[in-house]
């Protein structure tokens, strides 16, 4: 990552405007500005509940909110929800969500950690690592119960999932129907100025707010963050609708991936998800509404933008080379990922399952169906086929997936020659 930090003397307003390039809407925005205006760092709350720390750029949204103001001394506190994620959160849920056990909780919370250094800085004074256990393990039965008492059940209950969820017949656990409570209390046990959420959190947030204010605290402000269609302009990024950019995902594979954007969305994703100046957002917002070669030029601008955001410069420069060697001029990759085999033969099916095993067997035969699998060069779609195989071989699963296959000798397969 190779973004310069922002120069000390920018005036609030000047911060809030680069906030503001990816801010669907921000509750107490005079209360910012005047926090700001006071010289101190701010506290910018950053909690998660630890499940599904698979970032994407969607998620790393909020963060380059976050890492701006770090970038200005102020400091992110990175809470764990180490409790609260025993709960569940039920936020956009129909149902209750399975509790975690320990482990996957520890899992996930170094994951989540090793995700957001990514984009956030790390120096202690701009990055603390809390967890709300810290709190809630003392709080006790008599502390829960006097934070309940200052929210009423209506108060609860007025949330539009909880109504939906009401309307339909759908029973609502105790524990979900406290949990915005809950994440509302880390804001007062934080002292939280700031926190920079998806909209689905407002609720929660808000709650924060109540609660501050009621603690006889400042109530912090809230940033929600703008939320983009997929690459495949439908919802947004998910990894189950596979229209997303993965936050960890290798230089070309990011490239790749936003090689796919539709062409309508290429100035909106310039202006939310890449750092280059409003007046280059409208031009390749432009260049990409020509449709054409201007389209497809616009997008390996962009897509060599958001890489270097995330990954370099000269990654970015060497992802968009490869991309047009293999895509464009129809050429092999440089690097191939190796695929240790322990036998010479084989199906089709098999192959493409052992080299992709994040696949089930019907993906892998729709994917030999559409042509999506070359074998040193020929195509292959049956896939009962039985192939002989040898290393050094070459095969594509996938529009860019390459493998270079390595087969072990008899005496590493755990046999010889025969006596």
């Amino acid at each position: 990552m190779t973004i310069a930090p922002t120069p000390p003397h920018s005036s609030p307003e000047e911060i809030l405007a680069e906030l503001e390039r990816t801010t669907d809407q921000i509750i107490g925005r005079e209360d910012l500005l005047t926090r700001l205006r006071e010289g101190r760092p701010l506290r910018v709350k950053f909690g998660v509940d630890l499940t599904a720390p698979d970032l994407h750029l969607g998620h790393a949204v909020n963060l380059w909110m976050m890492r701006t103001l770090q970038d200005h001394g102020h400091t992110v506190i990175f809470l764990l929800g180490d409790t609260t994620s025993r709960i569940g959160d039920p936020t956009g849920r129909s149902a209750s969500r399975p509790v975690l056990t320990e482990q996957q909780l520890l899992d996930n919370a170094t994951s989540f950690l090793d995700q957001v250094t990514r984009v956030l800085r790390s120096e202690p004074e701009l990055l603390q690592i809390r967890r709300n256990s810290e709190w809630f393990d003392e709080m006790g039965v008599a502390g829960l119960l006097s934070e309940l008492s200052l929210i009423t059940h209506a108060h609860l209950i007025s949330r539009d999932m909880f109504r939906s969820r009401i309307t339909a017949g759908t029973e609502i656990a105790m524990h979900e129907l406290i949990y915005p409570v809950l994440q509302g209390f880390d804001s007062v046990a934080l002292e939280s100025d700031l926190t920079i959420v998806g909209t689905d959190q407002l609720f929660n947030e808000s709650m924060g707010r109540e609660l501050q204010v009621k603690h006889g605290q400042a109530p912090q402000t809230i940033i929600t963050s703008t939320v983009t269609p997929g690459l495949d302009g439908g919802p947004k990024q998910s990894k189950s609708l596979n229209n997303y950019v993965g936050l960890c995902a290798a230089p070309e594979e990011k490239f790749g991936r936003l090689m796919t954007l539709q062409d309508e969305l290429v100035g909106t994703w310039a202006r939310v998800y890449s750092d280059l100046p409003f007046e280059r957002v409208e031009e390749l917002g432009r260049r990409a509404g020509s449709g054409g070669a201007a389209a497809r030029d616009a997008k390996h601008d962009l897509a060599e933008a958001i890489v270097a955001r995330h990954d370099g410069a000269p990654a970015a420069s060497r992802s968009r080379e490869e991309f047009l060697r293999v895509f464009s001029a129809r050429e092999q990759p440089r690097e191939m990922a190796p695929l240790a085999l322990s036998r010479t033969t084989m199906t089709a099916l098999d192959l493409v399952t052992t080299a992709r095993p994040e696949l089930s067997r019907s993906e892998a035969r729709r994917l030999l169906a559409g042509g999506g699998v070359e074998l040193e060069g020929r195509r292959f779609s049956d896939p009962e086929e039985l192939l002989t195989l040898s290393s050094s071989w070459v095969l594509r699963a996938g529009r860019r997936r390459w493998f270079r296959l390595e087969i072990a000798e008899p005496s590493e397969r755990g046999g010889g020659a025969p006596a």
